[in-house]
């Protein structure tokens, strides 16, 4: 499968363009993060790749084909989308706002069976949050609900799947939880595609990248072409250390932030 955006703009009605000619290509197995500073759009630009918000120029599309002409059920069939945490309106235990996952696989007037709920303790399991399973949502951290959407999105079983600040809010356990299951759904041959505030989070899980400016300039290629130091400290506007780590436990890259550049 190959998902990609072509000369994607973006603006709000009567409001100046926020995202402007935004291209890239990833297929099955690759992991693509998205970095820029607060408010370049990168939230913005999420919606856009998955029909939230209509492109004002360009496309995305799944295997060629527009997503545009894909009906909202279709898309998400095939795609998942994690939003940043936010309670839900209603008082959901967090087993019940896993299972609504699986609606694009339950007919309109069906109820989840045997096997949806197999699927919801095995990707809770897999994410360690079966203590949660009988805990109200609202009673359960930022952190915790997090965690909750993001099985949500998996017990869809989707072939790709898009997260809005996935790691946000989470403690290094429960981040580094996240990392290595994008990570292993990628291997798998899902598409992942997520946005973040942190360069080493990127190093250590992305194959690709889209690093955004405040000037609307976009660079899209492989990782370790776009996150290096130049590219890092014009978008930034701070002075960085990069330094490649080796352990016996793993290789992993660190982005350190030195000083204000202007």
């Amino acid at each position: 499968m190959i998902f990609e955006a072509k000369n994607g703009s973006f603006a709000y009605k009567k409001s100046k363009t926020i995202l402007e000619n935004i291209n890239f290509s990833i297929q099955s197995n690759e992991v693509l993060a998205i970095l820029g500073p607060n408010g370049v759009g990168k939230t913005t630009l999420l919606k856009c790749i998955t029909g939230l918000h209509s492109w004002t120029g360009g496309f995305s599309s799944i295997d060629g084909r527009d997503i545009s002409t894909m009906s909202p059920k279709e898309f998400f069939s095939k795609a998942s989308y994690v939003p940043q945490a936010k309670a839900p309106a209603f008082a959901f235990k967090a087993r019940e706002l896993v299972i609504l996952g699986r609606s694009v696989h339950i007919g309109n007037f069906s109820k989840p069976g045997k096997k949806d709920y197999e699927m919801v303790d095995k990707v809770m399991d897999e994410l360690s949050i079966s203590h949660l399973s009988d805990k109200y949502c609202h009673q359960i951290s930022g952190g915790e609900l997090q965690m909750l959407l993001i099985a949500r999105a998996l017990v869809q079983e989707p072939s790709i799947l898009i997260l809005d600040e996935p790691e946000s809010n989470l403690d290094f356990r429960n981040q580094l939880i996240i990392l290595k299951t994008i990570r292993k759904l990628a291997d798998k041959g899902l598409i992942c595609i997520f946005n973040t505030h942190y360069p080493s989070h990127s190093f250590s899980i992305a194959d690709k990248c889209i690093l955004l400016g405040k000037d609307k300039t976009s660079i899209f290629g492989n990782i370790k072409d776009v996150l290096n130091q130049e590219n890092i400290e014009k978008t930034f506007k701070v002075h960085v250390d990069i330094v490649n780590n080796t352990t016996p436990i793993a290789d992993y890259t660190t982005v350190t932030a030195l000083e204000l550049s202007d």
